[in-house]
Protein backbone atom coordinates (compact mmCIF):
# COMPACT_ATOMS: atom_id res chain seq x y z
CA UNK A 1 0.00 0.00 0.00
CA UNK A 2 1.55 3.26 -0.92
CA UNK A 3 1.91 5.98 1.96
CA UNK A 4 0.44 9.12 2.20
CA UNK A 5 3.10 11.66 0.37
CA UNK A 6 0.82 14.98 1.93
CA UNK A 7 1.98 14.17 5.51
CA UNK A 8 2.50 17.09 7.77
CA UNK A 9 6.43 17.28 9.06
CA UNK A 10 7.05 17.82 12.15
CA UNK A 11 10.24 19.38 12.88
CA UNK A 12 12.12 19.45 16.53
CA UNK A 13 15.37 21.21 17.54
CA UNK A 14 17.16 19.90 20.82
CA UNK A 15 20.89 21.29 21.65
CA UNK A 16 22.72 21.50 24.76
CA UNK A 17 25.83 22.97 25.89
CA UNK A 18 29.42 20.24 26.23
CA UNK A 19 32.80 21.84 28.21
CA UNK A 20 34.64 19.77 25.50
CA UNK A 21 36.54 20.36 22.28
CA UNK A 22 34.09 20.61 19.38
CA UNK A 23 36.52 17.92 17.77
CA UNK A 24 36.19 15.16 20.43
CA UNK A 25 32.45 15.46 20.42
CA UNK A 26 32.07 15.40 16.41
CA UNK A 27 34.03 11.98 16.93
CA UNK A 28 31.66 10.39 19.13
CA UNK A 29 28.53 11.07 17.00
CA UNK A 30 30.68 10.19 13.93
CA UNK A 31 31.78 6.75 15.51
CA UNK A 32 28.20 5.09 14.75
CA UNK A 33 29.43 1.69 15.94
CA UNK A 34 30.35 2.92 19.81
CA UNK A 35 26.85 4.61 19.88
CA UNK A 36 25.74 1.37 22.11
CA UNK A 37 28.39 2.34 24.85
CA UNK A 38 27.46 6.28 24.46
CA UNK A 39 23.72 6.91 23.88
CA UNK A 40 21.26 4.66 26.31
CA UNK A 41 18.67 4.07 23.68
CA UNK A 42 21.09 2.61 21.28
CA UNK A 43 21.11 -1.39 21.06
CA UNK A 44 23.08 -1.47 18.17
CA UNK A 45 24.55 0.09 14.76
CA UNK A 46 26.98 -1.00 12.28
CA UNK A 47 28.32 0.15 8.90
CA UNK A 48 26.59 -1.53 5.84
CA UNK A 49 28.68 0.57 3.53
CA UNK A 50 30.57 3.26 3.10
CA UNK A 51 31.50 5.69 0.31
CA UNK A 52 34.01 9.05 1.03
CA UNK A 53 31.58 10.63 3.38
CA UNK A 54 28.39 8.88 2.67
CA UNK A 55 27.27 5.60 4.97
CA UNK A 56 24.41 3.38 4.71
CA UNK A 57 23.44 2.43 8.67
CA UNK A 58 21.67 -0.48 10.27
CA UNK A 59 20.51 0.91 14.01
CA UNK A 60 18.36 -0.83 16.67
CA UNK A 61 17.28 1.40 19.15
CA UNK A 62 14.60 1.64 21.73
CA UNK A 63 11.56 4.03 21.23
CA UNK A 64 8.53 4.66 23.20
CA UNK A 65 10.00 1.10 25.23
CA UNK A 66 10.21 -0.91 22.11
CA UNK A 67 13.23 -2.01 20.09
CA UNK A 68 13.03 -0.57 16.42
CA UNK A 69 14.90 -1.42 13.82
CA UNK A 70 15.90 0.96 10.54
CA UNK A 71 17.93 1.53 8.13
CA UNK A 72 19.50 5.40 7.58
CA UNK A 73 22.14 7.38 4.96
CA UNK A 74 23.96 9.38 6.53
CA UNK A 75 26.69 12.40 4.93
CA UNK A 76 29.67 13.28 7.32
CA UNK A 77 30.83 16.90 6.58
CA UNK A 78 33.73 17.18 8.93
CA UNK A 79 34.86 20.85 7.94
CA UNK A 80 31.18 22.21 9.07
CA UNK A 81 31.08 19.73 11.84
CA UNK A 82 27.60 18.08 11.14
CA UNK A 83 26.16 14.94 10.29
CA UNK A 84 22.86 14.37 8.21
CA UNK A 85 21.04 11.81 8.15
CA UNK A 86 17.56 10.26 6.36
CA UNK A 87 16.11 7.21 7.29
CA UNK A 88 15.90 4.75 3.77
CA UNK A 89 14.02 2.01 5.78
CA UNK A 90 11.32 3.11 8.43
CA UNK A 91 9.18 1.17 10.90
CA UNK A 92 5.57 2.21 10.98
CA UNK A 93 4.23 4.50 12.83
CA UNK A 94 7.20 6.45 11.13
CA UNK A 95 6.60 7.52 7.05
CA UNK A 96 9.97 9.15 6.83
CA UNK A 97 12.35 10.20 9.47
CA UNK A 98 15.70 12.62 9.01
CA UNK A 99 17.47 15.34 10.85
CA UNK A 100 21.00 16.86 11.03
CA UNK A 101 24.02 16.97 13.85
CA UNK A 102 25.68 20.03 14.50
CA UNK A 103 28.88 20.87 17.13
CA UNK A 104 29.72 24.34 17.03
CA UNK A 105 32.89 25.65 18.87
CA UNK A 106 32.02 27.97 21.98
CA UNK A 107 34.60 29.71 23.89
CA UNK A 108 34.32 27.07 26.70
CA UNK A 109 33.66 23.77 24.22
CA UNK A 110 31.02 23.24 21.95
CA UNK A 111 27.12 23.58 21.42
CA UNK A 112 25.60 20.27 20.03
CA UNK A 113 22.38 20.88 18.16
CA UNK A 114 20.39 18.00 16.67
CA UNK A 115 17.55 18.60 14.52
CA UNK A 116 14.88 16.17 13.77
CA UNK A 117 12.05 16.09 11.13
CA UNK A 118 9.19 13.44 10.44
CA UNK A 119 6.04 12.05 9.37
CA UNK A 120 3.66 9.98 10.77
CA UNK A 121 2.30 7.65 7.91
CA UNK A 122 -1.55 8.67 6.69
CA UNK A 123 -1.27 11.59 9.28
CA UNK A 124 -2.35 9.28 11.84
CA UNK A 125 -2.58 11.57 15.38
CA UNK A 126 -1.61 9.03 17.31
CA UNK A 127 1.26 7.88 15.09
CA UNK A 128 2.23 11.81 15.29
CA UNK A 129 1.97 11.73 19.37
CA UNK A 130 4.23 8.26 19.38
CA UNK A 131 6.68 9.73 17.16
CA UNK A 132 7.23 12.85 19.46
CA UNK A 133 7.23 11.23 22.33
CA UNK A 134 10.04 8.78 21.15
CA UNK A 135 11.93 11.88 19.69
CA UNK A 136 11.46 14.17 22.38
CA UNK A 137 12.79 11.25 24.99
CA UNK A 138 15.78 10.12 22.96
CA UNK A 139 17.47 13.41 21.71
CA UNK A 140 17.00 14.17 25.46
CA UNK A 141 18.57 11.21 26.86
CA UNK A 142 21.35 11.29 23.65
CA UNK A 143 22.63 14.58 24.24
CA UNK A 144 22.90 14.35 27.64
CA UNK A 145 24.89 11.37 27.51
CA UNK A 146 26.83 12.83 24.76
CA UNK A 147 27.68 15.57 27.26
CA UNK A 148 28.53 13.28 29.55
CA UNK A 149 30.58 10.80 27.93
CA UNK A 150 32.83 13.92 25.87
CA UNK A 151 33.09 15.77 29.38
CA UNK A 152 34.74 12.46 30.94
CA UNK A 153 36.78 12.12 27.68
CA UNK A 154 40.08 11.58 30.24
CA UNK A 155 38.45 9.24 32.44
CA UNK A 156 36.51 7.32 29.47
CA UNK A 157 40.02 6.47 27.78
CA UNK A 158 40.84 4.45 31.04
CA UNK A 159 37.38 3.46 31.72
CA UNK A 160 36.29 1.50 28.96
CA UNK A 161 37.94 -1.60 27.75
CA UNK A 162 37.11 -4.81 25.74
CA UNK A 163 38.04 -8.46 26.02
CA UNK A 164 36.87 -11.73 24.83
CA UNK A 165 37.47 -15.80 25.51
CA UNK A 166 36.34 -18.18 23.09
CA UNK A 167 35.36 -21.78 23.18
CA UNK A 168 36.49 -24.58 20.17
CA UNK A 169 33.64 -26.98 20.07
CA UNK A 170 33.59 -30.14 17.61
CA UNK A 171 29.83 -29.86 16.23
CA UNK A 172 27.34 -28.16 14.07
CA UNK A 173 27.30 -24.39 14.34
CA UNK A 174 23.55 -23.86 14.49
CA UNK A 175 23.27 -26.05 17.45
CA UNK A 176 25.62 -24.32 19.01
CA UNK A 177 24.02 -21.07 18.15
CA UNK A 178 21.08 -22.60 19.18
CA UNK A 179 22.37 -23.47 22.48
CA UNK A 180 22.93 -19.89 23.40
CA UNK A 181 19.97 -18.10 21.34
CA UNK A 182 17.42 -20.48 23.43
CA UNK A 183 18.61 -18.61 26.54
CA UNK A 184 15.04 -19.46 28.25
CA UNK A 185 17.02 -22.86 28.84
CA UNK A 186 20.13 -21.75 30.44
CA UNK A 187 18.41 -22.17 34.22
CA UNK A 188 18.30 -25.98 33.52
CA UNK A 189 21.86 -26.03 31.66
CA UNK A 190 23.88 -23.31 33.06
CA UNK A 191 24.73 -23.86 37.19
CA UNK A 192 25.46 -20.43 37.44
CA UNK A 193 21.96 -19.13 35.94
CA UNK A 194 19.57 -19.05 39.07
CA UNK A 195 16.68 -17.78 37.19
CA UNK A 196 16.28 -16.12 33.60
CA UNK A 197 12.79 -14.65 32.15
CA UNK A 198 13.33 -14.42 28.43
CA UNK A 199 10.14 -12.84 26.09
CA UNK A 200 10.12 -11.45 22.32
CA UNK A 201 9.40 -8.22 20.69
CA UNK A 202 9.62 -9.62 17.37
CA UNK A 203 11.53 -12.87 16.27
CA UNK A 204 15.53 -12.26 17.24
CA UNK A 205 14.49 -9.24 19.53
CA UNK A 206 14.71 -10.66 22.71
CA UNK A 207 14.05 -9.25 26.12
CA UNK A 208 16.19 -10.99 28.73
CA UNK A 209 16.19 -10.86 33.03
CA UNK A 210 18.78 -12.97 34.34
CA UNK A 211 19.72 -14.11 38.08
CA UNK A 212 23.17 -15.17 38.27
CA UNK A 213 24.88 -17.00 41.13
CA UNK A 214 28.55 -15.51 42.05
CA UNK A 215 31.26 -17.23 43.76
CA UNK A 216 30.22 -16.28 47.18
CA UNK A 217 27.07 -17.73 46.61
CA UNK A 218 25.07 -14.27 46.25
CA UNK A 219 23.19 -13.90 43.10
CA UNK A 220 22.81 -10.86 41.00
CA UNK A 221 20.04 -9.44 38.61
CA UNK A 222 20.75 -8.34 35.04
CA UNK A 223 18.21 -7.00 32.37
CA UNK A 224 19.74 -7.09 28.42
CA UNK A 225 17.92 -7.31 25.23
CA UNK A 226 19.57 -9.29 22.65
CA UNK A 227 19.57 -8.99 18.98
CA UNK A 228 19.98 -12.23 17.50
CA UNK A 229 21.02 -13.35 13.21
CA UNK A 230 21.64 -16.90 13.10
CA UNK A 231 22.43 -16.53 9.60
CA UNK A 232 25.63 -14.33 10.62
CA UNK A 233 26.31 -17.14 13.62
CA UNK A 234 26.18 -13.59 15.69
CA UNK A 235 24.19 -12.51 18.88
CA UNK A 236 25.00 -8.65 20.09
CA UNK A 237 23.22 -7.74 23.40
CA UNK A 238 23.26 -4.73 25.86
CA UNK A 239 22.25 -4.74 29.28
CA UNK A 240 19.57 -2.37 29.77
CA UNK A 241 20.43 -2.60 33.68
CA UNK A 242 23.54 -3.02 34.31
CA UNK A 243 25.94 -3.67 37.95
CA UNK A 244 26.70 -0.22 39.55
CA UNK A 245 29.94 -0.75 38.87
CA UNK A 246 29.53 0.01 35.10
CA UNK A 247 27.73 2.67 33.28
CA UNK A 248 27.73 0.54 29.92
CA UNK A 249 27.67 -3.40 28.95
CA UNK A 250 27.76 -4.84 25.67
CA UNK A 251 28.82 -7.63 24.38
CA UNK A 252 28.57 -10.12 21.45
CA UNK A 253 28.34 -13.85 20.44
CA UNK A 254 30.35 -14.67 17.53
CA UNK A 255 29.65 -18.62 16.03
CA UNK A 256 32.22 -19.21 12.90
CA UNK A 257 33.97 -22.35 11.35
CA UNK A 258 37.74 -22.53 10.89
CA UNK A 259 40.12 -24.91 10.59
CA UNK A 260 41.03 -26.78 13.16
CA UNK A 261 44.63 -28.78 14.15
CA UNK A 262 43.47 -31.78 12.04
CA UNK A 263 42.42 -29.70 9.06
CA UNK A 264 38.79 -30.19 9.54
CA UNK A 265 36.57 -27.64 10.32
CA UNK A 266 36.05 -26.89 14.18
CA UNK A 267 33.01 -24.34 15.65
CA UNK A 268 34.69 -21.33 17.34
CA UNK A 269 32.72 -19.24 19.61
CA UNK A 270 33.79 -16.01 21.05
CA UNK A 271 32.31 -14.02 23.51
CA UNK A 272 33.62 -10.53 23.66
CA UNK A 273 32.14 -7.71 26.32
CA UNK A 274 32.90 -3.91 26.36
CA UNK A 275 32.24 -2.68 29.41
CA UNK A 276 32.28 1.61 30.58
CA UNK A 277 33.47 1.49 34.53
CA UNK A 278 31.39 3.84 36.50
CA UNK A 279 34.03 5.49 38.97
CA UNK A 280 31.69 6.37 41.39
CA UNK A 281 30.09 3.55 41.69
CA UNK A 282 33.45 1.44 42.03
CA UNK A 283 34.36 3.76 45.38
CA UNK A 284 30.46 3.29 46.38
CA UNK A 285 30.40 -0.79 46.23
CA UNK A 286 33.86 -1.67 46.15
CA UNK A 287 35.17 1.22 48.55
CA UNK A 288 36.59 4.68 48.37
CA UNK A 289 40.38 3.45 47.99
CA UNK A 290 39.25 1.20 45.03
CA UNK A 291 41.70 1.69 41.85
CA UNK A 292 40.48 1.85 38.05
CA UNK A 293 42.78 -0.56 37.30
CA UNK A 294 41.46 -2.90 40.34
CA UNK A 295 38.24 -2.73 39.47
CA UNK A 296 38.16 -3.20 35.70
CA UNK A 297 40.33 -6.68 36.66
CA UNK A 298 37.24 -7.61 38.90
CA UNK A 299 35.29 -6.94 36.52
CA UNK A 300 36.58 -8.94 33.53
CA UNK A 301 37.41 -11.87 35.68
CA UNK A 302 34.04 -11.79 36.49
CA UNK A 303 32.48 -11.73 33.25
CA UNK A 304 35.37 -13.96 31.70
CA UNK A 305 33.81 -16.67 33.97
CA UNK A 306 30.85 -16.75 33.38
CA UNK A 307 30.95 -16.93 29.65
CA UNK A 308 34.33 -19.29 29.93
CA UNK A 309 31.13 -21.88 32.19
CA UNK A 310 28.53 -20.75 29.35
CA UNK A 311 30.68 -21.97 26.69
CA UNK A 312 32.11 -25.09 28.31
CA UNK A 313 28.49 -26.25 29.08
CA UNK A 314 27.66 -25.15 25.26
CA UNK A 315 30.36 -27.66 24.47
CA UNK A 316 29.27 -30.34 26.71
CA UNK A 317 26.21 -30.37 24.88
CA UNK A 318 27.02 -30.30 21.32
CA UNK A 319 29.77 -32.72 21.25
Amino acid sequence: MARSSTATTHVTEHSVVVAAPAADVHRLVVDAAGWPDVFGPTVHAEILEETGQHQLLRIWAFANGRVRGWTSRRVLDPAARTVAFRQVVSVPPVESMGGLWRIEETADGCRVTLLHDYRAVDDDPEGVRLIGTAVEANSTAELDALRTTAERSGDAARSKFTFGTHQDIDGDPREVFDFLARAEEWPSRLPHVARLELTEDEPGVQHMTMDTRGPDGSTHTTSSVRLCFPDRGLIVYKQTAPPPVMTTHTGRWVVEEIPGESGAPVVRVTSWHTVVVDPQGVRRVLGPGTELAEARALIQRSLTANSAATLLRAKQHVE
